[in-house]
C-alpha cells in the first residue's frame, strides 16, 4: 500500500472515490480496480471505478461551471493557475514519488514530469494576459474588421500511463486560462497519480471563491468511460493522449457529431547519425531517447539511421552503454532503467524481438533482467536490432526499449528511412555540417512536427508546441499558439458610419 505520509500530504484518504464533480465526490459503480505498482506489483490502492451511466452528470457539472468561468477575467484565472504551480512547487518531491511509485519512473524523471507540470502553469500564467485576437483591415469605409477568442466549453482529456500527470496539466492548465473547464478521464494505470492531481487542485480553488470547484473534475474508468466522453456534445474539444488504436476510436466518435479532437498519438522516432557527428553528443542523447521510462515514451529513439562509416564503431558504443546501465529499483538513486509498465509490456516486446529475428534481424540485448532487481517487477535489458529498414516489425511501435539500427549511404537515402514509417512524431539529426541539418528541417526533410539537430528525440520544452503528424493524430499541446484549440474564434465587422456599403462592391439598392 501507499504510505500513509505520502497519502495524506497529497490529499489521499483510506476511502478512494472514483468520480469527482469538482470537490464532491462519489463511489464508482463499475468494476473494482486494484493499482499495482511496476516496481514490485504490490498493490498500491484499489477502488470501484466509474460505469459510464455516471458520466452524464459530471459533465452536467462541469457545464455548468463553465458558464461562470468564462466570465471571469483571464488574468484573474491565470492568478488560479499561478497559485495552482506554486503548490505544484511545494509538493513536487510527494507527487513525484507517487509517479515513480505507480508507473516505474526514476526519481530524475518523476521529478521532471512535475517540473513540467509547474512550467506550463507558469506558461498559462502568461498567457493570460495575451489571448489577443487579430484587427484587420476592411475594404469598407469606417468599418472595424477584428478576430477574438473566446472560451470553448468543458474540455474532455483522456490520458496514458507514461506520463499520469504532465500531459493532463498541459491540457487543464491552458484549458483554464482560456476559461474552460476540464473533465479527465486518466489511464486505469495510474489513478492514485490523477486522484493527486485533483486533490491538489481543490485545495487551490478552496483559496479562490470565485473559481467554480467543477472546473476540474475527474472519472475514474476503462475505455467506456472515454467513449461516454467522446460521444457527448456537452464536450466540444477532447484532448487524447495514447495509442493509435486509441485515437482512432476517439477521433471517428468526435467527428461523428462534428466535434474536434487533439491527438497526441504514436512515435515511431529515427535518430541520424551523420559521418560529422559529435559522437559522445551523439551517444548519450540515443541513449536516453531509447532507455528513458524503460522507452515507454511517445518520443523514445525507435531507429538509429547511421552512416555506413560510423555505424559499426556506434552500435558497439551503445551496446557497451546498454550492457552496463544501471537498471533495478527506480527510487535508487544511481539506476537509469526502471521497470516496464506490466507483464503486457513486457510480452510485446518479446514478441517484437522475436518477429524482428524471423524478418532477418539480429538482435542484441533485450533479454528480462531479475538478478538484482525487485521481484515481482518486469525488468528488461534494452535491446539493439540490426535489421533492415524495409522490415515490417519496424512500421510497429513498440513500447519498450527496442532500437532498431539501419544503415545508410546518402543523406537523401536516411531522410526518406526517416519518413517512410506511419507515425510523425519526433526525429534528429547528429551532424556538424550546416547543409545537412538545414536540409534535414526543410520541407523536404523530416516530415515529424518534432525534427531537431544534435538533440535527442526525447525530452521536448513547453515553451513550443508538441505533436506530430500522420499517425501521430496532427495535434499540438502546450507551448506556442496550442491555446487556440482551447477557445472558438469570432469574426467581428462594426460599422461605425452611416452608410451601408457592401464587401466586394456589391450595390444592392432598394430604390
Amino acid at each position: 500500500m501507499i504510505d500513509i505520509d505520502l497519502a495524506r500530504r497529497l490529499g489521499l484518504g483510506p476511502e478512494l472515490l472514483a468520480v469527482h464533480l469538482g470537490k464532491a465526490a462519489v463511489p464508482g459503480t463499475g468494476a473494482r480496480l486494484i493499482s499495482h505498482s511496476p516496481i514490485d506489483g504490490h498493490p498500491l490502492a484499489q477502488l470501484a471505478q466509474a460505469a459510464p451511466e455516471q458520466v452524464a452528470s459530471v459533465l452536467e457539472a462541469s457545464r455548468s461551471a463553465f458558464g461562470r468561468w468564462r466570465q471571469v477575467p483571464a488574468p484573474v484565472r491565470g492568478e488560479f493557475v499561478r497559485r495552482f504551480g506554486n503548490l505544484l512547487r511545494a509538493e513536487k518531491e510527494a507527487l513525484a514519488e507517487l509517479v515513480t511509485l505507480e508507473v516505474g519512473k526514476i526519481r530524475q524523471e518523476g521529478q521532471g514530469e512535475v517540473q513540467e507540470m509547474i512550467d506550463i502553469c507558469d506558461f498559462a500564467v502568461g498567457l493570460s494576459r495575451q489571448l489577443d485576437g487579430k484587427v484587420i483591415a476592411s475594404e469598407r469605409r469606417l468599418h472595424r474588421l477584428t478576430e477574438q477568442w473566446h472560451p470553448l466549453g468543458p474540455v474532455g482529456v483522456i490520458t496514458a500511463f507514461n506520463f499520469p500527470v504532465a500531459v493532463w496539466a498541459w491540457n487543464a492548465a491552458l484549458a483554464w486560462v482560456c476559461g474552460d473547464s476540464v473533465v479527465w478521464k486518466p489511464s486505469e494505470k495510474a489513478p492514485l497519480c490523477a486522484l493527486a492531481c485533483q486533490m491538489l487542485v481543490q485545495r487551490v480553488i478552496l483559496e479562490l471563491p470565485e473559481v467554480p470547484s467543477e472546473i476540474s473534475s475527474l472519472i475514474i474508468g476503462g475505455a467506456d468511460i472515454g467513449a461516454a466522453i467522446s460521444r457527448s456534445h456537452d464536450v466540444p474539444l477532447v484532448s487524447a493522449t495514447g495509442s493509435v488504436r486509441m485515437g482512432r476510436i476517439v477521433a471517428e466518435t468526435v467527428a461523428h457529431r462534428l466535434g474536434r479532437s487533439l491527438l497526441e498519438l504514436g512515435g515511431n522516432n529515427a535518430l541520424v547519425l551523420t559521418p560529422s557527428a559529435d559522437k559522445d553528443l551523439a551517444l548519450r542523447a540515443a541513449a536516453f531517447s531509447a532507455v528513458g521510462t524503460a522507452g515507454q515514451r511517445c518520443t523514445s529513439l525507435r531507429r538509429l539511421i547511421a552512416h555506413h562509416s560510423v555505424a559499426d564503431d556506434f552500435s558497439a558504443r551503445l551496446l557497451k552503454v546498454f550492457g552496463t546501465l544501471a537498471i533495478g529499483d527506480p527510487r535508487s538513486p544511481d539506476v537509469l532503467l526502471g521497470p516496464l509498465i506490466d507483464e503486457h509490456a513486457y510480452e510485446a516486446m518479446r514478441a517484437a524481438l522475436e518477429a524482428a529475428r524471423a524478418q532477418g534481424g539480429r538482435v542484441h540485448g533485450g533479454e528480462r533482467v531479475e538478478a538484482g532487481v525487485p521481484s515481482g517487477g518486469i525488468y528488461v535489458r534494452p535491446a539493439l536490432v540490426e535489421i533492415a529498414a524495409s522490415a515490417p516489425i519496424v512500421q510497429e511501435e513498440t513500447f519498450a526499449p527496442i532500437l532498431y539500427l539501419h544503415r545508410y549511404d546518402r543523406l537523401e537515402e536516411a531522410i526518406a528511412i526517416n519518413n517512410q514509417v506511419r507515425q510523425g512524431l519526433s526525429s534528429s539529426i547528429f551532424t556538424r555540417d550546416l547543409l545537412e541539418a538545414e536540409l534535414f528541417c526543410c520541407a523536404v526533410g523530416s516530415d515529424c512536427g518534432i525534427a531537431n539537430v544534435n538533440v535527442g528525440t526525447s525530452g521536448a520544452e513547453i515553451g513550443a508546441a508538441f505533436g506530430g503528424e500522420k499517425e501521430t493524430g496532427g495535434g499540438r499541446e502546450s507551448g506556442s499558439d496550442a491555446w487556440k484549440v482551447y477557445m472558438r474564434r469570432a469574426t467581428n465587422t462594426v460599422n461605425f458610419g452611416t452608410a451601408l456599403p457592401l464587401a466586394q462592391g456589391i450595390r444592392f439598392d432598394l430604390e
